[in-house]
């Protein structure tokens, strides 16, 4: 593994064979039968896991810094959220069984059973926070689970992987670590139930070939492209930190970052300075040392893919505001970086940046705005940004995205459905929803009389 702020080589993951999988989901499937039958010792063996997790909390969140970049109060906020969302997962109340009232002499009634063992393919921006949100309801509804991190960043999810096996019998999770074609593998292994991926468009659109071939059930979380609307009541200081933030944390390599920002013509140069300013007083650098509040990004191509689409907006005619150029040192880091005057098809407008990179486009009209925000293949997310709320509300009920914020972006309750639209995703993650995903109904029907 290569740590993102040196370039170096610092460690090793295996790398599993495909083959090896067929023991693997063998071994998952056995455990199910035992798992899936005490909905008490699974409550208790979460609840085990989750302390456990809190406890490691030392060595998984410098690990997750050295291997994904990012501050080390970050990996230890993630940390926290994987912890807290097994409890949340464990304390879920299960689905009481159903009585069916139709008019016949029956006694009909909709209960709820597990799948089965769920492939779990997880991507690098959130290893361990991602991990959890698709094992916690996966193994609370009584499914057994086979999780394949990143190979970017194996290492504090197999640390993850045996903090948690400590407190849950033998095969419940287990951990696979390799390159390709383990994933493909994987997705479309045919003892495999359901497979939960987040990641890129295109190779969510691979995994949902692969599982069609044993039909397993699909959960897919993808792209985002989120844009943030400001109106034109918007006070731009008092929202300028929280905006810049919703854009650049984890150093803008997160699926529901703000990625777009369209601002009213009359406030657009102060829109565009304000957020300026922050991007070139905060401090970058490596994710270990106290002071940074910006890592680099994880690796060279992700490095290469920012510059790329920096460099194409700039030769489209955008104007470089802040930053806008590698760093020169050691690592994978890019300056934080606001364009103004960007063109509506300029690639880092119409695509997924996933890196520190903000364009900030002018509007005449809020209906040129909504347009512009919707006129994209993804659907995630959105926010509007506003001193009239009610206004707010009603110009968020036009976006065409999952989920949608006002005057805040990106923050996310453990009880809420999270799901995208067009291209960002398919099924829903979180809350209650996260769990009945995990499960399929079981209809009993019984005659009052023999």
């Amino acid at each position: 593994m290569v740590d993102p702020a040196t370039g170096e080589t610092f460690d090793e993951a295996p790398d599993q064979r495909p083959e090896e999988l067929d023991a693997v989901v063998g071994r998952a499937h056995e455990s199910w039968r035992g798992w899936r039958a005490d909905p008490a010792a699974r409550t208790g063996a979460l609840l085990a896991a989750a302390d456990a997790v809190e406890a490691a909390g030392a060595d998984l969140a410098p690990l997750l810094t050295r291997e994904q970049g990012k501050p080390l109060a970050e990996s230890y906020a993630e940390v926290a959220r994987t912890a807290a969302r097994l409890r949340y997962f464990a304390e879920l109340t299960a689905p009481e069984p159903q009585p069916i009232a139709d008019g016949r002499p029956l006694r009909s009634e909709v209960r709820w059973r597990s799948l089965g063992p769920v492939a779990a393919i997880v991507p690098w921006n959130f290893p361990l926070q991602l991990a959890s949100a698709k094992i916690a309801p996966a193994l609370a509804a009584g499914n057994t689970v086979v999780l394949k991190p990143s190979p970017c960043t194996p290492l504090a999810t197999r640390l993850l992987g045996t903090v948690m096996s400590a407190a849950l019998p033998a095969d419940v999770l287990t951990i696979v670590t390799g390159r390709e074609p383990l994933g493909a593998r994987l997705a479309s292994h045919p003892g495999i139930r359901h497979v939960t991926f987040t990641g890129s468009v295109p190779i969510g659109r691979a995994v949902a070939e692969g599982a069609a071939a044993s039909l397993a059930r699909v959960t897919l979380e993808l792209g985002g492209n989120d844009a943030a609307i400001l109106l034109d009541d918007v006070n731009v200081e008092r929202i300028a930190d929280r905006l810049f933030w919703a854009a650049f944390r984890n150093c803008g390599q997160v699926c529901m970052a703000v990625k777009r920002v369209y601002a009213p013509a009359r406030l657009y140069s102060r829109v565009v300075e304000a957020l300026a300013q922050r991007a070139k007083a905060v401090v970058v650098g490596a994710g270990l040392d106290p002071g940074t509040r910006l890592g680099p990004v994880v690796n060279a191509s992700q490095l290469a893919g920012v510059e790329h689409r920096t460099g194409r907006a700039l030769a489209d005619g955008a104007r470089v505001a802040a930053g806008g150029h590698r760093l020169d040192r050691p690592g994978y880091f890019f300056a934080p970086t606001i364009l103004a005057a960007v063109p509506a098809h300029s690639q880092v407008v119409t695509e997924e940046q996933f890196g520190p990179v903000l364009p900030v486009l002018p509007y005449r009209s809020l209906d040129e705005a909504v347009d512009a925000a919707n006129g994209t293949c993804f659907g995630l997310g959105g926010s509007v940004w506003a001193t009239d709320l009610d206004r707010a509300e009603a110009v968020a009920d036009r976006l065409e995205c999952g989920t949608v914020w006002i005057n805040h972006h990106a923050e996310l309750s453990l009880a809420q459905p999270f799901a995208g639209i067009k291209a960002s995703g398919v099924g829903v993650a979180g809350g209650p929803w996260g769990l009945y995903g995990n499960l399929r109904p079981f209809v009993v029907h019984r005659p009052e009389e023999v």
